[in-house]
């Protein structure tokens, strides 16, 4: 570890922050003195509910009543809720500007290019909230979106839940049986659907899969088409569906009637998938969503009234649910749909330089790629506009930061950022008043008690331990839908340490108090900073007469990891590359394209425990070189020889 850090805002810039004015502001609020960034810190995990409260104050949330209690339970994890008596609209505080300023600016790969101003947003959500009411749709409906990271994602979504209606979306990419996983437990009453999409100079069609979505979704009354591929897309079997402008054509721009919720009416189902079973259906809540962001966006990020800020993403990824609520901060939300490498791997650049984006947000894989490709942004770009860059997804290698730096840009601000669906925000991430160290992230994100535990659960620093949360935060889910009990919830994320939050991810605290993160702890998937269950990936297998059984772990390679699948083939079958391709084949078509492994490899046996469940961790260690604990607790443990020091894993 190096003793320079790579990066360090001067006098001027930190005086500037909203950082720097938010710590005045607590420090008047409680009479306290706050020299730095430690002891706001330290102030907002001690006085939790003070934090709160003057977070809330300092974003101006726009809110009908908070109530007299900040936390009720705030010693219980799960049980803990913030402003119980609070009530607010989500979409309300997104949409309080209506003038001609910038909202959203839409580039779609080569082929679109639009600009809305919080006026023209205003009326399209008006537009809409008109239609969905007229409808029929309630508080509590839930309300899907089958659609590429386009304006009218945003629009469906802000009309939906101004109703108290809950969204949910998948991206295009998306098969038809990851949708009805996901769609098909939530039971939408309206789905919003593009014709299609673009990717890599390709147009891709979504309307053949959605007859097949549609087929076995029975709930859904109404579906509507936005026309983006091609003007008029025929509709021919396709029930109950409209095209957005018929839908919204009897109404005209009004005054939208926000109702206002109780401070956790749930606003958005998003979903993380696990080893075994559908994915989970997490239930997350408005306000606590709103709040988590603008603490993200204005402190950690330094977003200011005007300021651009883009986040590569698409509809199917919590950093989507993530860039819309800058609108509550008065950003102007830079949109890009389609392939960041086409045409030449420069687009995204083409985007900053061209839009003046000042906050430029992206993955750890992307970065791997363009140092891959030999681009050298800083030659070919200006980029002065950007303040700060964002990566996020899976760890930055170190050697990444110093790219950054002299491939990119010199004086910006680098913040890896890393949180979850689970949470629908960071753990740590950014502080734009800090040092950039090489590796580290820069801070814990304030108001989250994120600590280190060795195996015994004893917090640590300076080693690698898990990754758990020991207070309450506003974003934790309001639970996991159709979980009556809270059985799926405690297990998720209560079960290993009682009272405390235990995320699934390897990090360690650093001297600088930053944070490494190596991975995750447990057998979920990860490539490219997708979550991935490997129960979705087992189902398309299991399909295929030729496969007795499989395992899948991920692999970490090249800075990132690589989903990995093995097989076990009936009656002395070979694996060959057309088998191969029918193997990937059915989990592209029937998931999504992240989910198809990298490699397939054939073995001859499978560890299990002796309830003969497979053992997807101690396979990961075996491959990762790593010794594999409790192994008297396998029925077969001579099988873990036979993933040792594979040479199909060398490439």
């Amino acid at each position: 570890m190096t003793d320079t850090p790579l990066w360090r805002p001067d006098a001027g810039r930190i005086a500037a922050t909203n950082m720097t004015a938010f710590i005045a502001a607590v420090e008047d609020d409680w009479n306290i003195n706050l020299p730095d960034y430690t002891a706001l810190y330290d102030f907002s995990i001690s006085e939790i509910e003070k934090f709160w409260v003057s977070l809330k104050d300092y974003t101006c949330v726009i809110a009908e009543t908070w109530g007299e209690t900040v936390c009720e339970n705030p010693g219980q994890m799960p049980g803990a809720r913030f402003f119980p008596d609070g009530r607010l609209s989500f979409a309300e505080n997104l949409l309080s500007r209506r003038d001609n300023g910038e909202a959203l600016v839409f580039w779609g790969e080569d082929k679109v290019r639009r600009r809305l101003s919080y006026g023209d947003l205003y009326d399209q959500v008006s537009l809409t909230a008109q239609a969905l009411r007229q409808l029929g749709l309630e508080k509590g409906d839930r309300v899907g979106g089958y659609l590429p990271n386009m304006p009218e994602a945003i629009i469906a979504m802000l009309a939906a839940t101004s109703l108290g209606a809950i969204w949910s979306s998948c991206s295009p990419d998306f098969g038809v049986q990851g949708v009805l996983d996901r769609f098909g437990q939530i039971e939408p009453k309206v789905v919003f659907c593009a014709d299609g999409y673009h990717y890599n100079g390709k147009t891709h069609d979504s309307l053949a899969k959605l007859g097949e979505i549609l087929a076995s979704l029975p709930s859904v009354e109404r579906t509507v088409i936005i026309p983006y591929t091609r003007e008029s897309p025929a509709l021919e079997g396709l029930p109950n569906t409209v095209m957005l402008a018929d839908f919204t054509a009897p109404f005209t721009p009004a005054e939208i009637a926000f109702e206002r919720f109780d401070f956790n009416h749930p606003l958005y189902i998003m979903y993380s998938s696990g080893t075994t079973g559908a994915p989970k259906c997490i239930v997350h809540g408005a306000g606590g969503t709103l709040l988590q962001h603008l603490k993200e966006h204005q402190l950690h990020c330094d977003i200011k009234p005007g300021d651009r800020l883009f986040f590569f993403t698409t509809c199917g990824w919590m950093m989507w649910n993530w860039l819309v609520t800058a609108l509550a901060s008065q950003a102007t939300l830079m949109l890009y749909d389609g392939s960041p490498f086409y045409p030449d791997g420069n687009v995204l650049f083409d985007y900053a330089d061209a839009e003046k984006i000042t906050h430029f947000g992206t993955s750890a894989k992307f970065i791997d790629a363009i140092i891959k490709a030999g681009l050298e942004p800083k030659k070919s770009h200006s980029l002065d506009s950007v303040r700060l860059l964002a990566s996020t997804g899976s760890p930055l290698a170190p050697d990444a930061f110093s790219w950054v730096y002299d491939n990119i840009k010199t004086d910006v601000q680098l913040a890896s950022i890393a949180g979850g669906t689970d949470l629908m925000a960071c753990f740590v991430l950014g502080n734009p008043n800090g040092a950039v160290w090489k590796g580290e992230i820069q801070a814990r994100a304030l108001g989250m008690a994120v600590e280190v535990f060795d195996d015994d659960g004893n917090p640590v620093r300076g080693e690698k331990g898990e990754l758990v949360c020991t207070r309450p935060f506003p974003t934790m889910p309001i639970g996991f839908y159709k979980d009556h009990d809270g059985s799926r919830y405690h297990a998720a994320y209560f079960e290993k340490y009682p009272n405390i939050w235990t995320h699934g991810d390897y990090i360690e605290l650093t001297e600088h108090d930053g944070v490494i993160i190596y991975g995750r702890s447990d057998a979920t998937l990860n490539p490219g900073g997708v979550r991935i269950g490997t129960a979705e990936i087992y189902r398309q297998v299991e399909k295929l007469s030729d496969v007795l059984e499989s395992i899948v772990i991920g692999q970490q390679w090249d800075n990132d990891t690589r989903v990995v699948l093995f097989v076990v083939l009936r009656n002395d079958l070979k694996l060959d590359d057309t088998l191969i391709q029918k193997i990937k084949t059915e989990i592209r078509d029937r998931c999504t394209p992240r989910h198809v492994p990298a490699k397939v490899i054939q073995v001859a046996d499978i560890p299990r425990t002796k309830s003969g469940k497979i053992t997807e961790l101690a396979v990961r260690d075996i491959v990762h070189g790593r010794p594999v604990k409790n192994k008297e607790a396998l029925a077969n443990p001579e099988a873990l020889e036979l993933f040792v020091d594979l040479a199909e894993l060398k490439d």
